[in-house]
C-alpha cells in the first residue's frame, strides 16, 4: 500500500499546495480520494498513471474536491481509455457525471459509472471494502475508510477439537466453503479465527470533529482535515472545520497509528507550528506536503516524497 498525497491544501491553492486529492495505491490499482482542481498535473509529477485509476470517491461537492474531475476525464479520453470508470459521491454524483461528458471536447470512449454513496454506504471487493460515513461539515459530506481485508486463518484449536486433519479441505474452509469430513458438515465458522487485521486508512476531508468515524480509527492511518490552528478554535467551528490540535485530539483518543494532517489554509506559509501544535497531543503526527509518499510495509511507515 502507497498514499500520495497530490494535494494537501485549503479552499485556496497555493505555490506549494494544490487543491485536495490523494491517491490510494492498493495491488497495482489507485484510487483517488478527492479530485481537486490541478490532480492531473500532480499525477504527472508523482508519475502516476492516469489510466490506472479504477474509482475516484469524492467527499462532497465544494469545488476544490472535485473540480479536477473534468481535466481528468478529458485527459483519459484523450490518451484512449476504454476501461470502465467509477466515481463515487454524494447525491446528485450523476448530474455531475453528465456535466463531465457534455464539456469534453473529445469523444469519450469509455464508461463513467456513478455511484451515490450515503451513510454506512459500503463497496466490497475481494481484498478490501471501502465505507463511507457522513460527516460534520456545512453540505452533505463523507469520510472515506479504506479496508484491507486479510481473511481469516485456521484456529488449530478448533480443528484438533473437531478431529480434522491436514489437508486439502482446511484451504476448502478457508475459502468460505462448506465440506463433509468423515460424515460430518464442517462449515468455515467451525474452524476459522477472527479476521486479521489488514491497513485501514481513514480519510476525512472537511469537518468538525466528530465521533462517528471512532469505531475505524483504532491502527489506522488517520488523515484528517486541519485547516486552522487552535487560536482559531471558533472560526474553525463556525466553518465547519478542525484545527490540528483537535485532529489529534482524536488521533490519541481512538488510538489511530499515525496522523496526517491535510486542508491546510493558505494563511500558513510555515506549517511546522501546526504540526508541532499537533505533536503535543499525539506525538505520530505528520503535515502533510504535496508529493508525500507514505508507503506502508508490514509494520513500518516510510515517509518520503516524490521530490526526493
Amino acid at each position: 500500500m502507497k498514499i500520495v498525497f497530490l494535494g494537501t491544501g485549503g479552499s485556496v491553492p497555493t505555490k506549494d499546495r494544490n487543491h485536495i486529492s490523494i491517491a490510494l495505491i492498493y495491488e497495482g490499482e489507485i484510487i483517488l480520494l478527492d479530485c481537486g482542481e490541478g490532480t492531473q498535473r500532480q499525477m504527472i509529477k508523482a508519475k502516476l498513471s492516469m489510466m490506472k485509476v479504477s474509482k475516484i470517491f469524492i467527499s462532497h461537492f465544494h469545488g476544490d474536491h472535485f473540480l479536477g474531475l473534468f481535466g481528468l476525464i478529458q485527459s483519459m479520453s484523450f490518451f484512449g481509455r476504454n476501461k470502465p470508470l467509477y466515481i463515487f459521491g454524494p447525491k446528485g454524483i450523476d448530474k455531475i457525471v453528465e456535466i463531465a461528458r457534455e464539456l469534453s471536447i473529445y469523444e469519450i470512449n469509455f464508461d463513467i459509472i456513478p455511484v451515490e454513496i450515503y451513510d454506512g454506504f459500503s463497496l466490497e471487493e475481494k481484498s478490501y471494502r471501502i465505507i463511507c460515513k457522513k460527516v460534520d461539515h456545512s453540505i452533505e459530506t463523507y469520510a472515506i475508510i479504506f479496508e484491507e481485508k486479510k481473511g481469516r486463518g485456521i484456529d488449530k484449536e478448533k480443528i484438533k477439537s473437531l478431529g480434522i486433519k491436514p489437508g486439502p479441505w482446511l484451504r476448502e474452509l478457508k475459502e468460505g466453503k462448506t465440506i463433509v469430513y468423515n460424515g460430518k458438515i464442517i462449515t468455515p465458522d467451525m474452524v476459522l479465527g477472527e479476521e486479521k487485521k489488514g491497513i485501514r486508512v481513514v480519510y476525512t476531508s472537511d469537518t468538525r470533529p466528530t465521533n462517528v468515524i471512532a469505531n475505524y480509527i483504532k491502527d489506522s492511518i488517520l488523515i484528517h482535515d486541519a485547516t486552522f490552528d487552535d487560536s482559531l478554535r471558533l472560526e474553525a467551528y463556525q466553518k465547519y472545520h478542525s484545527t490540528a490540535k483537535q485532529a489529534a485530539e482524536i488521533a490519541r483518543r481512538f488510538n489511530a497509528r499515525h496522523l496526517f494532517l491535510i486542508h491546510i489554509s493558505s494563511r500558513y506559509k510555515d506549517v511546522s507550528y501546526l504540526e508541532d501544535e499537533a505533536k503535543k497531543i499525539f506525538e505520530n503526527t505528520t503535515a502533510a506536503r504535496d508529493l508525500m509518499v507514505v508507503e506502508i510495509v508490514k509494520d513500518r511507515i516510510n515517509i518520503g516524497s516524490m521530490q526526493d
